[in-house]
């Protein structure tokens, strides 16, 4: 009898196990079957603090510039990103760069911004690093500039 006990409950162990196994298997292709960039986007909405933001406004009318721009904090570590509907005009030496003032002028005086890096594209989201000896709080816009000219396109204020 304990025999016939002993074989029962290692059968329904059994039967268990799998069931267990196979919804497990199902809920990782599921995962798998998932695009990168939604699994991206779902972290990176739980890891993000957005800091900042503006939308981009053109200062210069022959270079308009839209979308929006972002100070985000990301496992304690500061960027600046540029959003989807990010567009701007090109030319010779573009860099990105904060700002002292709102509004930003057309022509820049060394004294009141920083550059950041030059501009990686001309549209579409972007993503430049902030390095920690930067006081962002120092800093009210971000400014797209051609530092070959000194004209400012457009910034977007905080």
């Amino acid at each position: 009898m304990k025999l016939h006990q002993l074989a029962t409950a290692a059968t329904t162990s059994v039967l268990l196990l799998s069931t267990l196994a196979a919804s497990l298997i199902k809920a990782d292709i599921t995962f798998a079957n998932e695009s990168l960039s939604d699994r991206n986007s779902s972290v990176q909405l739980v890891a993000k603090n957005v800091l900042r933001s503006g939308s981009f406004v053109t200062t210069e009318q022959d270079h308009p510039t839209t979308g929006k721009a972002s100070i985000v904090n990301e496992r304690g570590q500061r960027y600046l990103e540029f959003d989807a509907a990010f567009g701007t005009a090109s030319g010779p030496d573009v860099q990105v760069i904060l700002h002292r003032n709102k509004p930003v002028p057309v022509n820049l005086s060394k004294a009141d911004y920083i550059t950041l890096a030059p501009l990686k594209s001309t549209e579409g989201t972007q993503r430049y690093a902030i390095p920690d000896n930067i006081q962002i709080n120092n800093f009210e816009s971000v400014a797209i500039w051609c530092r070959k000219f000194n004209v400012t396109f457009g910034y977007a204020g905080f």
